[in-house]
Parts: C-alpha cells; sequence; structure tokens
C-alpha cells in the first residue's frame, strides 16, 4: 500500500490551511498560484460536510472541530493517501478546502476533481 506518513503541518494557523507543497497533486482556495488555486466550498456547516464526506467511498474522518474538518481518503487501487481538510471561515462565509496526495508527484486532476464532487453535493 501507498499510505505514506500523515503530514505534521496540518491544520488551521492564523486562519490559514498549510499550504501546498508545490507539486501538481494539491488544490487549495487559499493558494494564489494558479495551478493549485481552487474556488472555496459554500458556506455550510461542519456536519453537513461531514455527511458529504462520509457517503463516499474509502473515507476516514480523523479530525473534527466547529470549524474544521480532516479526512483522509484512500484510492481503490493503489491505496494512495489524500489529505484533505476544510476550514469554515465565517467571516468570509466559505469554507476554504486543502486536498492534497501524500506521494508522487500527479495525481491525474483527482483532488480537484474531489473537491468539485464534493461542491456539487452540496
Amino acid at each position: 500500500m501507498f499510505s505514506g506518513k500523515r503530514p505534521s503541518n496540518l491544520g488551521v494557523k492564523d486562519g490559514k490551511l498549510a499550504p501546498c507543497p508545490g507539486t501538481p497533486n494539491c488544490v487549495s482556495s487559499q493558494s494564489t498560484k494558479s495551478q493549485e488555486k481552487i474556488a472555496p466550498l459554500p458556506m455550510t456547516s461542519i456536519a453537513q460536510l461531514r455527511k458529504v464526506i462520509e457517503g463516499m467511498e474509502l473515507t476516514k474522518i480523523i479530525k473534527e472541530t466547529d470549524n474544521y474538518l480532516y479526512a483522509e481518503f484512500k484510492s481503490k487501487l493503489m491505496g494512495f493517501v489524500d489529505d484533505v481538510e476544510f476550514y469554515l471561515d465565517s467571516n468570509a462565509k466559505v469554507i476554504h478546502v486543502r486536498s492534497a496526495s501524500r506521494l508522487g508527484k500527479s495525481d491525474l486532476g483527482a483532488n480537484r476533481k474531489r473537491v468539485e464532487e464534493i461542491r456539487a453535493k452540496l
């Protein structure tokens, strides 16, 4: 399996999720780089977001607070793990999102596709 090691830099610091590592297998609504940039999710509750994520295959919720949710998504074929974080920014009235592969360089657009799937389900 290609699960890799859970990153130690996750979480919200000063209203920001961790930056993308600079490889093309990460998207973030807080990034300024065009290849990483993705629109934040519409404002909803973390509980509603959790329901959507729990309804998706091969997911595991790792941490949840009133304004933060961290989940691991595993790929079917090889068991690659992606770390996906959501930060409810009540001032901006959005949910910021960061989705990054733990291993490798390219994800063939999997992280972007997943975030858009979650957006569609919300």
